[in-house]
């Protein structure tokens, strides 16, 4: 049977970087932690950010058919999230649909929002 014998250095001694690899482990993990966190509110901003888009075409042409202002907002906000603000402005050959939506992350009510907004336009149909 062989025996395995413990890493030592020349001198007989254990050697002095045994057990660094935990350390750089541990003192790493918060900042891992931090960085994940940041790529989870990204991830998130960049849904809602499409959530906006899909949701401004939808109203934008919603207007352009020319349903009532309300109804638009309603069709914005069915879309995307209700405290969405929903700007319409309708003319004679063009109607315009801004959707704005501050995001936060779920873990961290107290972080700073993030601003979010999309635009569509779209021809006024006669």
């Amino acid at each position: 049977m062989t025996r395995l014998r413990a890493r030592t250095s020349t001198d007989g001694k254990r050697s002095a970087s045994r057990g660094s690899v935990t350390a750089e482990t541990a003192a790493m993990l918060p900042a891992l932690m931090v960085v994940l966190a940041a790529a989870l509110w990204a991830i998130e901003a960049v849904g809602v950010q499409l959530e906006c888009v899909d949701a401004a075409r939808a109203a934008a042409r919603a207007a352009a058919r020319g349903e009532p202002i309300d109804q638009v907002r309603h069709v914005a906000r069915s879309a995307t999230r209700a405290d969405a603000q929903v700007d319409v402005t309708r003319d004679v050959e063009t109607t315009r649909v801004q959707i704005t939506v501050q995001v936060r992350p779920a873990w961290g009510s107290s972080l700073p929002a993030v601003r979010v907004s999309a635009e569509a336009i779209a021809d006024t149909e006669p």
